[in-house]
């Protein structure tokens, strides 16, 4: 068994650390713009990395970008799972669970099943419906990491982000509106805020704008969302696993359960039961935060703005549709159930 002795680490530590200061400092001035002005962290964190995509040619950069795009990222998502509990499950009632379970698993299929029309295969499709149905750009960045790779696999990824993230800030503020001109009372319109707006931050941003219960609402929703994260990587990993395992070389295999979903499930069920001390989620909640947006800013940096508009117009669309689709389920269910 090899020991990486002090000196390794050191010289690890020596590849990295330019990357990583750069994406970190992309990730504070994002966050600096969203606090002063109100845009979405991630969305400026994205396009601050892309316009200094030229970083990532310089070889001292290219270890500690591609760290920060990868294993801070895992650590990121890892830590979502102190964000969720079975206590929630148990606060918002058979009826809601339903809503935010079906809702989902519908958009995921929906978005599977229209993607051929747009001649999207089942990669773009899958995350596309995964990210408008779960939690925006972290479902994105999750699914990405589970998904094997290939040549457009990071422009996919990062149109992804950009545009459920745009959509999110969209629904921010149009979808208030639209609860209020269906009548939906308090705790109704957080279960449609919670259910259908992509990210958490627009969620609470759009829940709080309506009332205290609305925004407590609408926050417990969207993190009951967040814990569907898991089981649905875990389906997809476990398909591609399979349909990987059939090829003659089958060394290349992606692992069927990805180290980062079983520490996802594992803190959340820690935080479930109540091992995990108050003091540890309320650091773990800012760091999640700040992993993501310092592994998107990299993930930015990795990519062209040439290579973006290689998507197409068609991806667009699918966005946009699946987007309209879960926001129309969602408010039919309510309307025929009146929770």
């Amino acid at each position: 068994m090899h020991i990486k002795t002090p000196k390794y680490i050191i010289n690890n530590f020596y590849t990295i650390w330019r990357g990583f200061m750069i994406a970190l400092l992309v990730a504070v001035a994002a966050q600096f713009v969203s606090d002063h002005y109100g845009a979405p962290a991630m969305l400026m964190a994205l396009l601050m990395g892309i316009a200094l995509n030229f970083i990532s040619q310089d070889r001292n950069c290219q270890a500690g970008i591609e760290f920060s795009a990868r294993t801070i990222l895992r650590l990121g998502i890892a830590l979502l799972g102190l964000r969720v509990s079975f206590e929630m499950l148990s606060d918002l009632g058979i009826k809601t669970l339903f809503i935010v379970v079906a809702g989902v698993l519908v958009t995921i299929f929906f978005g599977i099943a229209i993607a051929p029309l747009f001649k999207h295969r089942l990669k773009f499709a899958f995350l596309s419906s995964g990210s408008v149905a779960i939690c925006g750009a972290s479902a994105a960045l999750a699914i990405s990491a589970a998904l094997p790779k290939d040549d457009r696999s990071e422009e996919r990824l990062v149109f992804t982000v950009v545009g459920v993230t745009v959509l999110s800030t969209i629904s921010m503020i149009v979808y208030p509106i639209l609860g209020s001109f269906m009548g939906f009372d308090d705790f109704s319109m957080g279960v449609f805020l919670g259910a259908t707006i992509h990210d958490v931050a627009q969620v609470i941003g759009a829940g709080f704008s309506v009332s205290k219960q609305t925004g407590e609402v609408a926050t417990t929703v969207k993190l009951i969302r967040v814990s569907m994260l898991a089981p649905v990587v875990i389906a997809a990993s476990a398909i591609i696993w399979l349909k990987t395992k059939t090829k003659l070389d089958s060394s290349k295999s992606p692992p069927l359960l990805p180290a980062f979903v079983l520490s996802f499930v594992l803190l959340a069920v820690l935080n479930s039961i109540g091992l995990v001390p108050n003091v540890i989620t309320n650091i773990a909640e800012p760091l999640s935060r700040w992993s993501l947006i310092i592994a998107v800013a990299a993930l930015g940096m990795q990519t062209s703005l040439k290579d973006i508009t290689k998507v197409g117009g068609s991806a667009i669309t699918l966005l946009l549709l699946q987007t309209m689709f879960l926001g129309c389920f969602v408010v039919t269910v309510l309307v025929f159930t009146k929770i």
